[in-house]
């Protein structure tokens, strides 16, 4: 359905009457500001004299260019189907580990094998895509963490954000505390009771000034729950020159910290050995954390104030080119 933002506007169509009633009109000759002798001759060309009345069609064209222009000015827009949308009132941040290990390709993807933080962004990509109705906020970290994308509802722009992801973009090092630190300080800022961080990584505190045990405890006063997610393959034997070797691209992963941490916070630890795990995991969170809600209606806003407003402008034209034309032609 169209709807009219400002109606009230169309109080004002009478407005060019009422300016033509209350004012006097122009006189009938224009009056020169020196004398000439042989003014005389111009007048008995008719220069000088104003038209006695404004013809019916340029009234017509300026009234019609009035009316478009307050059609514009009461803002029609149109109004889509209502859209139900559930609102938690939970605040979400996702933690992803952007370090130099998350390069390593160990995890299985489309057949192939890809990075971790490949895997990782389609991953939490869907998973964030099923969060309606939690504002969802994204901290990339390293050496240092920043803050990707602030808390909110757009749950696309987090996504595009998390794809846009580059590995070393905030450092080689992990800085699992500092991360911490960064969501806590963001979530004491935002609206909403309940508060949740996800915090993905493959490796180990090695970097920044707070230490992650140290932030769980001020998470848990707070009142932030922290669910972690240790990434890396599983063991596998390697034939070498020497023979047969076991190797483990996850010897880097501080299980007890990640563990500890989210114990501290009263959430949960999980271990994501290959994408299948890793779906999983993000399955699990969706039933610890669900997302069902009072649910809020809005309707979608069209504005349509460039149409009255465009024929306005061609019809000024029209009537512009019609009097350049007729003064033109005039002997």
């Amino acid at each position: 359905m169209i709807e009219l933002a400002w109606p009230w506007l169309w109080l004002l169509l009478p407005l060019p009457w009422l300016v033509r009633r209350s004012f006097p009109a122009a006189p009938a000759r224009v009056g020169g500001a020196l004398y000439a002798p042989f003014a005389l001759a111009f007048a008995e060309g008719g220069a000088g004299r104003l038209p006695a009345k404004t013809p019916r069609r340029l009234r017509l064209g300026a009234m019609a260019v009035w009316i478009c222009l307050l059609a514009a000015a009461c803002r029609p827009q149109w109004l889509g189907e209502p859209i139900n949308l559930p609102q938690t009132g939970r605040n979400l941040i996702l933690a992803i580990d952007v370090s130099g290990s998350m390069q390593t390709p160990d995890l299985d993807l489309d057949g192939g094998q890809a990075s971790r933080l490949e895997v990782v962004k389609q991953m939490a990509g869907d998973f964030i895509q099923r969060r309606r109705g939690d504002r969802v906020g994204l901290i990339l970290f390293g050496t240092r963490p920043y803050l990707q994308s602030p808390l909110t509802f757009d749950h696309q722009t987090v996504r595009r954000f998390l794809d846009e992801a580059v590995i070393g973009v905030a450092g080689r090092k992990t800085a699992i505390g500092d991360a911490i630190g960064l969501a806590l300080k963001r979530l004491r800022q935002a609206p909403g009771k309940e508060a949740v961080l996800v915090l993905l990584t493959d490796g180990s505190n090695t970097a920044g000034n707070l230490r992650p045990r140290q932030a769980a405890r001020l998470a848990a006063q707070s009142g932030l729950r922290i669910y972690t997610i240790g990434v890396g393959g599983a063991q596998m034997r390697v034939q070498g020159l020497l023979g047969t070797q076991v190797v483990n691209p996850a010897a880097d992963l501080d299980e007890s910290t990640l563990k500890a941490v989210a114990s501290i916070t009263g959430g949960a630890y999980f271990r994501a050995r290959n994408r299948q795990d890793l779906e999983k995991i993000y399955q699990r969170l969706d039933r610890l954390e669900p997302v069902a809600g009072k649910g809020a209606v809005v309707r979608p806003v069209t504005a349509l104030y460039p149409w009255p407003l465009g024929v306005a402008l061609v019809l000024s034209l029209l009537l512009g080119v019609r009097a350049l034309l007729r003064r033109e032609a005039r002997p």
